[in-house]
């Protein structure tokens, strides 16, 4: 039966009104937060068990890892496989299973495959499956895979350059983790950079997340502060790996063709006679131990990188060598304020680096006179992200207007962050008086 009009006028003007972007904004947080409480839910669920069965022994029967189907089982294998066979020979409880197949997810997490959370499920084998005891369980982990093609462009505008830049990121390319990164960008200062590299990690990999990469690189930067343009072509090979105790590790090989290139007619007599080719072959470790709560804005924790160099040195060759050396440090501690309760944003954080580079003999000339360093291997000080109130790579020796860098640094700053008024702790907003300095000589 027809009805009246007006309601239908109601129905149809509504709908040519469209969506209300705030109620639907409303309804995609409900339903975030219903799934935050189902989340919730079921962790407090296998809490309880956990907590009530804790220490009943039992034997992993089988780890399956569900809505993964681009990865390889080879691959799931060789880091659940492990935890199983453990198992057989001695029998864990079931905290401690629960805890080893824990690490293993969360291996799976850094690999960047899958989103996060990776929900763990507990069940029994089938009873009419005679090889079963009474003590087996089935373990299952949910996961979500990431895109496997991911593809950005944007532009930046900071430490005195502007640029326009395009990544492509093809994730888990074999089913095995692997990635490949293509970049390609172009800016006021740095002309044109490109750069590829595929990573993957090592079958033998121990659970210190032992990864190996090659790639490539061709950039041309314009290099104001000393009259000229700087041209790179190259290729490196890294490994990397993350320690026991949580720091990290980066070996690499580097060879790369360096041009000092397009001279100012202004160019001093130093950037003038390091003009021309050069070839570094050099190998790097790099090691960071990272305990900050946040790497931007931290308000507790430490951070030490260190880098180690060696260049033309023995069996490198290149037309370069020196051994270098650097050191960052960053320490942070949070203020308490008076009548303010738990944490109050206000933090006090301080760095310090330092470097040097001491020129070598190249290859196996060991009695020579060592080669002097290069304007584009010495340190440059100086930037709004570096020693700020400076401007880039303003500070230190000079020959006429160029700044041609040096082969000792040092740097330090204290910096005071607290919250902007109604903005609130949590938001990544802050405040910040600071004062630093350094410098260096050749």
């Amino acid at each position: 039966m027809a009805s009246s009009g007006a309601p239908d006028e109601t129905i149809f003007e509504t709908l040519r009104k469209g969506v209300d972007p705030q109620l639907q904004e409303e309804k995609l947080r409900e339903a975030a937060a219903r799934q935050h409480a189902v989340q919730v839910k079921e962790q407090r669920r296998l809490a309880e068990l956990i907590d009530s069965n804790s220490s009943l022994p039992c034997t992993i029967s089988s780890i399956r890892v569900l809505n993964a189907p681009h990865t390889r089982k080879t691959f799931l294998s060789r880091i659940f496989d492990p935890i199983i066979t453990a198992n057989k020979e001695r029998p864990y409880t079931l905290a401690e299973a629960i805890r080893e197949v824990s690490i293993g997810a969360d291996k799976l997490h850094r690999y960047d495959i899958f989103h996060q959370p990776i929900s763990l499920f507990i069940d029994r084998p089938s009873k009419t499956d005679p090889s079963s005891t009474p003590t087996d369980i089935d373990i299952y982990l949910s996961v979500r895979e990431k895109s496997r093609l991911l593809l950005k462009t944007g532009t930046d505008v900071g430490n005195a350059e502007g640029s326009a830049y395009g990544n492509l990121l093809l994730r888990n390319i074999f089913g095995g983790a692997e990635s490949l990164n293509l970049n390609a960008s172009l800016g006021t200062r740095t002309r044109s950079s490109y750069q590829a590299a595929f990573e993957a990690p090592i079958p033998s990999a121990t659970p210190g997340d032992l990864r190996a990469e090659i790639g490539g690189l061709a950039s041309s930067t314009q290099n104001a502060f000393a009259s000229h343009e700087e041209v790179l072509k190259g290729a490196w090979t890294k490994t990397r790996w993350i320690s026991n105790s949580g720091t990290r590790h980066e070996l690499s090989y580097s060879g790369t063709w360096r041009q000092i290139t397009g001279l100012g007619s202004s160019a001093s007599p130093t950037v003038r006679g390091d003009a021309g080719d050069s070839f570094k072959s050099s190998i790097t470790h790099t090691y960071i131990n990272d305990r900050r709560d946040n790497a931007l804005l931290p308000t507790r924790g430490y951070f030490t990188k260190t880098l180690l160099e060696l260049a033309g040195w023995g069996p490198l060759q290149g037309d370069v060598a020196f051994a270098k050396t650097e050191l960052q440090t960053q320490g942070a501690i949070p203020i308490p304020l008076p009548g303010v309760q738990g944490d109050s944003g206000v933090s006090l954080s301080t760095g310090f680096r330092a470097g040097l580079l001491y020129p070598l003999s190249l290859g196996f000339d060991f009695d020579s006179k060592p080669t002097p360093s290069r304007i584009n291997d010495r340190f440059q000080l100086g930037g709004p992200a570096d020693v700020r109130g400076f401007r880039l790579s303003g500070l230190g020796p000079r020959d006429g207007a160029d700044s041609v860098g040096g082969d000792l640094y040092a740097a330090g700053s204290a910096n005071l962050l607290f919250p902007i008024p109604r903005v609130g702790v949590d938001r990544p907003f802050r405040f910040q008086a600071f004062v630093n300095g350094g410098g260096y000589s050749l």
